[in-house]
Protein backbone atom coordinates (compact mmCIF):
# COMPACT_ATOMS: atom_id res chain seq x y z
CA UNK A 1 0.00 0.00 0.00
CA UNK A 2 1.65 3.15 -0.99
CA UNK A 3 1.70 6.10 1.24
CA UNK A 4 0.11 9.77 0.64
CA UNK A 5 3.37 12.08 0.10
CA UNK A 6 3.86 14.88 2.11
CA UNK A 7 2.58 17.94 2.22
CA UNK A 8 5.45 20.62 2.52
CA UNK A 9 4.20 24.14 3.04
CA UNK A 10 5.19 26.83 0.69
CA UNK A 11 7.84 29.49 1.77
CA UNK A 12 6.42 32.38 3.36
CA UNK A 13 7.55 35.37 1.19
CA UNK A 14 9.58 38.24 2.35
CA UNK A 15 8.21 41.75 0.97
CA UNK A 16 10.15 43.66 2.24
CA UNK A 17 13.90 43.74 3.68
CA UNK A 18 16.30 46.43 5.21
CA UNK A 19 19.37 46.72 6.73
CA UNK A 20 18.06 50.04 8.54
CA UNK A 21 19.64 53.12 9.56
CA UNK A 22 22.82 53.87 11.35
CA UNK A 23 23.15 56.43 13.39
CA UNK A 24 25.99 56.16 15.43
CA UNK A 25 25.91 53.02 17.65
CA UNK A 26 21.92 52.56 17.16
CA UNK A 27 20.42 51.16 13.96
CA UNK A 28 16.84 52.37 13.28
CA UNK A 29 14.99 49.46 11.82
CA UNK A 30 12.04 50.30 12.23
CA UNK A 31 9.52 53.63 12.74
CA UNK A 32 6.14 54.47 12.82
CA UNK A 33 6.02 56.90 9.82
CA UNK A 34 7.77 54.21 7.68
CA UNK A 35 7.60 50.20 8.27
CA UNK A 36 5.47 50.41 11.24
CA UNK A 37 2.62 51.38 9.33
CA UNK A 38 3.18 48.25 8.01
CA UNK A 39 4.16 45.66 10.37
CA UNK A 40 2.05 47.67 13.38
CA UNK A 41 1.31 47.18 16.31
CA UNK A 42 5.26 46.86 15.87
CA UNK A 43 6.07 50.42 15.23
CA UNK A 44 9.41 51.05 16.01
CA UNK A 45 12.71 49.22 16.16
CA UNK A 46 16.22 49.78 17.18
CA UNK A 47 19.34 47.46 17.29
CA UNK A 48 21.78 49.27 19.54
CA UNK A 49 25.25 48.29 19.87
CA UNK A 50 27.27 50.22 22.37
CA UNK A 51 30.44 50.53 23.60
CA UNK A 52 32.19 49.78 26.86
CA UNK A 53 32.02 52.53 28.55
CA UNK A 54 29.34 54.00 25.53
CA UNK A 55 28.39 57.21 26.61
CA UNK A 56 25.84 59.34 28.39
CA UNK A 57 23.21 56.56 26.64
CA UNK A 58 18.96 57.52 26.26
CA UNK A 59 18.24 60.62 28.10
CA UNK A 60 15.18 61.85 29.72
CA UNK A 61 12.66 61.22 27.33
CA UNK A 62 9.14 60.57 27.49
CA UNK A 63 6.34 58.06 25.86
CA UNK A 64 2.43 58.06 25.46
CA UNK A 65 0.25 55.68 23.69
CA UNK A 66 3.01 53.07 23.62
CA UNK A 67 4.91 49.74 25.52
CA UNK A 68 8.51 49.99 24.62
CA UNK A 69 10.07 46.75 25.26
CA UNK A 70 13.85 46.33 25.85
CA UNK A 71 15.66 43.07 25.58
CA UNK A 72 18.90 43.17 26.27
CA UNK A 73 21.85 40.31 24.57
CA UNK A 74 24.43 41.80 26.64
CA UNK A 75 25.91 44.28 28.77
CA UNK A 76 24.14 46.30 31.18
CA UNK A 77 21.27 49.23 31.42
CA UNK A 78 20.75 51.46 34.80
CA UNK A 79 17.01 52.71 33.62
CA UNK A 80 14.99 54.87 35.67
CA UNK A 81 11.40 56.22 35.30
CA UNK A 82 8.78 58.92 36.37
CA UNK A 83 6.73 56.32 37.85
CA UNK A 84 9.33 55.59 40.80
CA UNK A 85 10.74 52.15 38.46
CA UNK A 86 14.86 52.58 39.30
CA UNK A 87 17.27 49.88 38.33
CA UNK A 88 19.66 47.69 36.57
CA UNK A 89 19.08 45.44 33.86
CA UNK A 90 21.50 42.85 33.25
CA UNK A 91 22.68 40.31 30.58
CA UNK A 92 19.52 38.17 29.05
CA UNK A 93 17.15 40.95 30.74
CA UNK A 94 13.55 42.11 29.63
CA UNK A 95 12.30 45.69 30.08
CA UNK A 96 8.23 46.24 29.60
CA UNK A 97 7.30 49.74 30.25
CA UNK A 98 3.47 50.24 29.10
CA UNK A 99 3.66 54.19 28.91
CA UNK A 100 -0.37 54.31 28.57
CA UNK A 101 -1.31 58.07 29.32
CA UNK A 102 2.49 59.81 29.29
CA UNK A 103 5.60 58.85 31.23
CA UNK A 104 9.12 60.10 30.75
CA UNK A 105 12.47 57.39 31.37
CA UNK A 106 15.81 57.39 31.04
CA UNK A 107 19.07 54.32 30.36
CA UNK A 108 22.61 54.56 30.62
CA UNK A 109 24.50 51.81 29.66
CA UNK A 110 27.34 50.29 31.75
CA UNK A 111 30.86 49.36 31.75
CA UNK A 112 30.53 46.43 29.15
CA UNK A 113 29.75 46.65 25.53
CA UNK A 114 26.29 46.57 25.41
CA UNK A 115 23.97 45.02 22.69
CA UNK A 116 20.10 44.35 22.24
CA UNK A 117 16.79 45.47 20.62
CA UNK A 118 14.29 48.03 21.78
CA UNK A 119 10.79 47.90 20.61
CA UNK A 120 7.52 50.33 20.93
CA UNK A 121 4.21 48.44 20.44
CA UNK A 122 1.51 50.23 19.43
CA UNK A 123 -1.35 49.95 22.24
CA UNK A 124 -5.08 49.33 22.15
CA UNK A 125 -7.91 51.98 22.47
CA UNK A 126 -8.32 50.48 25.81
CA UNK A 127 -4.87 50.87 26.97
CA UNK A 128 -3.33 54.24 25.03
CA UNK A 129 -4.50 56.59 27.69
CA UNK A 130 -4.45 53.88 31.00
CA UNK A 131 -2.13 54.48 33.67
CA UNK A 132 1.06 53.64 33.08
CA UNK A 133 2.80 49.92 34.17
CA UNK A 134 5.89 48.55 34.31
CA UNK A 135 7.73 45.24 34.58
CA UNK A 136 11.54 44.22 34.56
CA UNK A 137 12.40 40.70 34.13
CA UNK A 138 15.71 38.90 35.10
CA UNK A 139 16.99 36.04 32.68
CA UNK A 140 15.79 33.41 34.36
CA UNK A 141 12.45 34.94 34.97
CA UNK A 142 11.83 34.52 30.99
CA UNK A 143 10.53 31.23 29.84
CA UNK A 144 11.67 29.39 26.97
CA UNK A 145 9.79 27.09 24.25
CA UNK A 146 13.01 25.61 22.87
CA UNK A 147 15.22 27.53 21.38
CA UNK A 148 12.97 30.52 21.93
CA UNK A 149 12.56 33.10 25.04
CA UNK A 150 8.92 33.86 25.00
CA UNK A 151 9.29 37.57 25.80
CA UNK A 152 5.30 38.45 25.20
CA UNK A 153 2.70 36.21 24.39
CA UNK A 154 2.34 32.55 23.89
CA UNK A 155 4.45 30.18 22.26
CA UNK A 156 3.81 26.45 22.10
CA UNK A 157 2.38 27.01 25.30
CA UNK A 158 4.67 28.40 27.07
CA UNK A 159 3.29 31.94 28.46
CA UNK A 160 5.46 35.21 29.05
CA UNK A 161 5.02 36.94 32.38
CA UNK A 162 4.92 40.25 30.34
CA UNK A 163 1.54 41.96 30.84
CA UNK A 164 1.15 43.07 27.45
CA UNK A 165 -2.10 43.26 25.34
CA UNK A 166 -3.28 40.05 23.66
CA UNK A 167 -2.11 38.88 20.31
CA UNK A 168 1.00 39.76 20.11
CA UNK A 169 4.17 37.21 20.35
CA UNK A 170 7.48 38.50 20.57
CA UNK A 171 10.54 35.62 20.20
CA UNK A 172 14.03 36.09 21.40
CA UNK A 173 15.28 32.97 19.40
CA UNK A 174 19.13 31.21 19.60
CA UNK A 175 19.74 28.48 16.52
CA UNK A 176 23.23 26.50 16.64
CA UNK A 177 24.63 26.42 12.59
CA UNK A 178 23.12 23.89 10.80
CA UNK A 179 19.86 23.89 13.33
CA UNK A 180 16.36 23.98 12.07
CA UNK A 181 13.31 25.53 13.38
CA UNK A 182 10.17 26.29 12.48
CA UNK A 183 7.90 29.31 13.90
CA UNK A 184 3.95 28.74 13.59
CA UNK A 185 2.02 31.55 14.54
CA UNK A 186 -1.44 32.07 16.14
CA UNK A 187 -3.99 31.50 14.01
CA UNK A 188 -5.07 34.89 13.58
CA UNK A 189 -1.60 36.65 13.64
CA UNK A 190 -0.88 37.18 9.92
CA UNK A 191 1.53 40.21 10.62
CA UNK A 192 5.11 38.64 10.95
CA UNK A 193 9.18 40.10 10.57
CA UNK A 194 12.17 38.97 12.00
CA UNK A 195 15.25 40.67 12.78
CA UNK A 196 18.33 39.31 12.95
CA UNK A 197 21.40 40.52 15.54
CA UNK A 198 24.01 37.98 14.99
CA UNK A 199 25.05 35.37 12.42
CA UNK A 200 23.12 34.32 9.26
CA UNK A 201 19.15 32.29 8.51
CA UNK A 202 17.94 31.03 5.40
CA UNK A 203 13.98 31.56 5.16
CA UNK A 204 14.21 30.20 2.44
CA UNK A 205 16.44 33.82 1.45
CA UNK A 206 20.01 34.25 2.82
CA UNK A 207 19.28 36.91 5.56
CA UNK A 208 22.57 38.60 6.70
CA UNK A 209 23.34 40.24 10.38
CA UNK A 210 21.76 43.30 11.51
CA UNK A 211 18.41 42.84 8.91
CA UNK A 212 15.14 42.71 9.15
CA UNK A 213 12.71 40.73 7.15
CA UNK A 214 8.80 41.45 6.74
CA UNK A 215 7.08 38.47 5.52
CA UNK A 216 3.61 38.32 3.59
CA UNK A 217 0.43 38.55 5.86
CA UNK A 218 -0.92 34.92 6.14
CA UNK A 219 -1.09 32.53 8.85
CA UNK A 220 1.17 30.05 7.32
CA UNK A 221 4.40 29.01 9.15
CA UNK A 222 8.15 29.98 8.88
CA UNK A 223 10.80 27.77 8.11
CA UNK A 224 14.09 29.08 9.50
CA UNK A 225 17.63 27.43 8.77
CA UNK A 226 20.67 28.74 10.41
CA UNK A 227 23.76 28.47 8.24
CA UNK A 228 25.73 29.97 11.01
CA UNK A 229 24.92 30.24 14.65
CA UNK A 230 22.60 32.73 15.19
CA UNK A 231 20.22 35.16 17.33
CA UNK A 232 17.64 36.95 16.36
CA UNK A 233 14.20 38.27 17.61
CA UNK A 234 10.55 37.55 15.93
CA UNK A 235 7.24 39.52 16.22
CA UNK A 236 3.53 38.19 15.07
CA UNK A 237 0.16 39.59 16.08
CA UNK A 238 -3.38 40.42 15.18
CA UNK A 239 -2.77 43.59 12.45
CA UNK A 240 -3.48 46.85 14.80
CA UNK A 241 -6.97 48.48 13.26
CA UNK A 242 -6.26 51.64 13.93
CA UNK A 243 -4.28 54.69 12.04
CA UNK A 244 -1.39 55.40 13.38
CA UNK A 245 -1.41 59.06 14.58
CA UNK A 246 2.14 59.96 15.55
CA UNK A 247 3.55 62.77 18.08
CA UNK A 248 7.65 63.24 18.11
CA UNK A 249 7.73 60.10 21.09
CA UNK A 250 4.31 58.69 21.14
CA UNK A 251 1.64 57.15 19.19
CA UNK A 252 -2.22 57.03 19.49
CA UNK A 253 -5.30 56.35 18.05
CA UNK A 254 -6.92 59.57 17.30
CA UNK A 255 -5.79 63.52 17.54
CA UNK A 256 -7.94 63.42 20.79
CA UNK A 257 -5.88 60.75 22.59
CA UNK A 258 -2.94 61.96 21.03
CA UNK A 259 -3.34 65.98 22.64
CA UNK A 260 -4.14 64.00 26.51
CA UNK A 261 -0.90 62.14 26.40
CA UNK A 262 0.71 64.83 24.75
CA UNK A 263 -0.53 67.17 28.28
CA UNK A 264 0.75 64.64 30.12
CA UNK A 265 4.14 64.76 28.85
CA UNK A 266 4.24 67.99 29.36
CA UNK A 267 2.89 68.01 32.91
CA UNK A 268 5.40 65.43 33.98
CA UNK A 269 8.27 67.44 31.75
CA UNK A 270 7.59 70.76 34.11
CA UNK A 271 7.82 68.70 37.16
CA UNK A 272 11.61 67.31 35.73
CA UNK A 273 12.74 70.62 34.58
CA UNK A 274 11.90 72.12 38.54
CA UNK A 275 13.77 69.45 39.84
CA UNK A 276 16.62 70.14 37.52
CA UNK A 277 16.77 66.66 35.65
CA UNK A 278 16.23 68.08 32.31
CA UNK A 279 19.00 70.24 30.51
Amino acid sequence: MSSLPKLIPAPREIVLRTHGRRHGPITRLVSPGDLGALIKPFVFLDLFDLAAGGGPGFGWHPHSGIATLTVLHTGSLAYEETTGAKGILVEDGVEWMRAGRGVWHTGHPGDEPTRGFQLWLALPEDLESAPNHSRYLSADEVPNAGPARVIVGVHDGVHSPVPAPRGVNYLDVRLAAGESWTYAPPRDHEVLWLALADGALRVPELLERGELAVFEESNEPLVIDAVTASRFVLGSAVKHPHELVLGHYSVHTSRAALAAGEAEIQRIGRQLSAAGLLR
